[in-house]
């Protein structure tokens, strides 16, 4: 009985197994930060700001794009003076959000950030937070920022895309080895784009082959802590590298 019993399931045909569901990639998924009420509360100043014309140039990024609003009062900290220099003149809007990582920006250029407004460059700085805590891969990373520049690209259509590599660092050893491998990834992928122009200014923080702590307000702050943001001498540095490609894109 029993053989028999075993002999008729063994002949029954087997369940389909369940399709695969395909990974999510958080990186490349729009995700708000709207819990936190000072981001809430720049995402809505921000928005009022893009409602005021004209707008020719726009800077997407995170702490260190919103660095620029610093104003001191140590001189390491006094950012300020080196927008006035470099975009002051150039009726640009600085939307960099301490803390974002790709997918917040993506969440941000979906919900408004890109939309009513046709400046002619968009600066983007971003991915060096999907390297922090969260620890995301590179793929996931490079998928990530080219989530944000596919999205820019679709509400911007007339916008040339200034899209710079993620800066060098101290963190660890794992993240300078997929900022690394990020910046050349994306270096390929944009090689020929006729819309997107990639720049890679590592080598502004550079001396003698090794990074420059000098450049950056890391290490300066109580307690300190691994050079990662730049310091005002180094956000120099970093608007003087990219001047000549702004300025080509800007037609000036």
């Amino acid at each position: 009985m029993r053989r028999a019993l075993f002999a008729a399931l063994a002949a029954l045909p087997l369940a389909a197994a369940a399709p695969e569901r395909p990974r999510v990639v958080l990186a490349a998924t729009p995700i708000a930060r709207l819990d936190l009420p000072w981001w809430q509360a720049r995402f809505a100043q921000k928005a009022e700001a893009l409602r005021k014309a004209p707008i020719d140039l726009v800077f997407y990024g995170d702490s260190i794009t919103a660095d620029y609003e610093r104003a001191g009062p140590e001189p390491w900290r006094d950012f300020t003076p080196i927008w006035q220099r470099y975009y002051g003149a150039r009726h640009a809007v600085n939307l960099g959000f301490k803390g974002d990582t790709t997918a917040n920006l993506l969440w941000r250029v979906t919900h408004g950030e890109a939309n009513g407004i046709a400046p002619q460059v968009a600066v983007v700085l971003i991915g060096a937070n999907n390297l922090g805590r969260l620890h995301w891969s590179a793929e996931d990373t490079i998928a990530g920022i080219a989530a944000d520049v596919a999205a820019l690209r679709q509400r911007l259509p007339k916008t040339r895309i200034l899209l710079l590599g993620i800066l060098p660092s101290e963190r660890s050893a794992w993240a300078s080895a997929t900022t690394l491998v990020v910046n050349r990834a994306l270096a390929t992928r944009y090689r020929a784009d006729p819309v997107v122009t990639f720049l890679d200014v590592s080598g502004a923080f550079m001396k003698n082959g090794t990074l420059d702590r000098a450049l950056f307000l890391d290490p300066l702050l109580t307690p300190p802590e691994p050079p990662l943001h730049p310091n005002a001498e180094g956000q120099a540095k970093m608007a003087a590298a990219i001047e000549p490609v702004l300025a080509r894109l800007l037609h000036e």
